[in-house]
């Protein structure tokens, strides 16, 4: 599908987006390490893990609301609050005020308002992409955060550390920026008839909260999409870990060594540049190879893609978790990105084929449990790290991993089963 054929909304979205997320990954992969540090590592865990806990909740409500008031609605309504979290978020590291507990508060709410904007914008691209579009379309997107995962953690090494307050101030202007761009230039992409019944009956919020539930119970009754949910969960505990436990890891366990030598001239790097470093180049590696990777990837079958990209997570961890060694720890974050790589186009367009119409944002804003459940256990591996040292923490993770590859293969066959009776009754008629 080429650049001209793409809805407006998409072209708006992907620029837009794509400048407000270098700024979120100039701040975002450091906050572990800025809890750790004004709150002691067990400390910033349960933290991390709190500010998880309403995410959850609030990202399948988002769905609802995508579904029934409409993706421009709740994409703009998410971008207003996003922006008053950054107001606040400099605030407390301003000249005049330093609060790490009123950065907490407003990097959780950030985290809040990103979980109703993630179940309308996957929605929207679902509404005006055909399906045999939707995985390169998904690609491109994914690509596009991925390239600003490069450039953020680079420039996020330097200005978050040293020029706090007035990154934070840019990133509330760019918010609002967005916000202006959503309202001005993308059009509704709810079907039609959803939007009209709800703006006719204009129900309480009562009947919202029932509507909801039924909703949601009609998803939770379809036990492959539980099972792609608990599968995904169980490889979240890994690939949630490069902005946590390999942060932390590498940042107080590395010790500086030297990168490169000729003669008498050395590259040396800290434990904190080569993280910027991890992470940029996991940035790279799927900035590069996403769309090449998915065309790839759509030639095989759903359930060897999935299986193979967890396995590739746990022993990713094994590895990274077993050496200081610079390159080692690099290779493992090439294999930890290829691993990434393997899924990224395809997961998306996996949940589009299993969505009816009616329910599409609610199924994307469902499957986002296994970011949200997953982001919200992830930081117990830093306190985990007291408890049983980093080198079983990483081996924990990569078990859990395993597990998460059974968990697949468990529910693609069942998958597989489901088409084959459901292509049968097709042949009877």
């Amino acid at each position: 599908m080429k650049w001209r054929d793409w809805d407006i909304n998409l072209k708006v979205r992907l620029i837009g987006e794509g400048l407000f997320n270098v700024l979120f990954w100039m701040y975002f992969p450091f906050m572990a390490i800025y809890f750790s540090e004004h709150f002691g590592q067990e400390m910033a865990g349960m933290l991390l893990v709190l500010s998880q806990v309403l995410g959850v909740v609030i990202g399948l409500f988002g769905g609802y609301c995508a579904d029934h008031f409409g993706r421009k609605r709740m994409m703009v309504f998410s971008a207003i609050g996003q922006t008053v979290c950054f107001a606040f978020f400099a605030f407390a590291n301003s000249p005049w005020l330093v609060s790490p507990w009123l950065t907490f508060i407003s990097f959780s709410w950030l985290g809040l308002f990103g979980q109703l904007y993630w179940p309308a914008s996957s929605a929207m691209i679902a509404d005006v992409v055909p399906e045999q579009h939707r995985a390169s379309v998904f690609a491109v997107f994914y690509t596009s955060i991925n390239v600003t995962v490069v450039i953020g953690p680079l420039l996020g090494a330097i200005f978050f550390f040293n020029e706090r307050f007035l990154f934070l101030v840019i990133c509330t202007a760019v918010s609002a920026g967005l916000i202006w761009a959503l309202q001005h230039w993308i059009h509704e992409t709810a079907p039609q008839a959803v939007r009209e019944t709800h703006q006719e009956e204009k129900p309480n919020w009562m009947n919202h909260l029932i509507d909801q539930l039924s909703d949601y119970r009609v998803i939770f009754t379809d036990h492959i999409f539980l099972l792609y949910i608990l599968a995904g969960v169980l490889v979240a505990q890994t690939f949630m870990q490069l902005d946590m436990l390999i942060a932390v890891y590498t940042t107080n366990k590395v010790p500086l060594q030297t990168l490169l030598s000729f003669g008498n001239w050395q590259v040396e790097i800290t434990g904190r540049n080569l993280f910027s470093v991890m992470v940029s180049m996991n940035g790279l590696c799927v900035a590069l190879l996403t769309v090449i990777v998915t065309k790839w990837m759509t030639k095989f079958r759903e359930g060897n893609v999935f299986m193979g990209s967890s396995f590739c997570y746990g022993i990713a961890m094994i590895l990274m978790g077993s050496t200081r060694n610079i390159w080692l720890l690099l290779f493992g974050i090439v294999l930890f990105s290829w691993a990434e790589l393997m899924t990224v186009g395809v997961q998306d367009s996996f949940i589009a084929k299993l969505a009816p119409k009616h329910l599409r944002a609610q199924y994307f804003a469902a499957s986002g449990l296994r970011f949200s459940l997953g982001r919200t256990i992830a930081p117990i591996a830093i306190p985990m790290t007291v408890w049983f040292g980093y080198s079983w923490t990483f081996v924990i993770l990569g078990t859990i991993a395993f597990l998460g590859m059974i968990s697949y293969g468990v529910m693609f066959s069942m998958y597989d089963r489901r088409k084959l009776t459901v292509s049968g009754q097709s042949n009877s008629l």
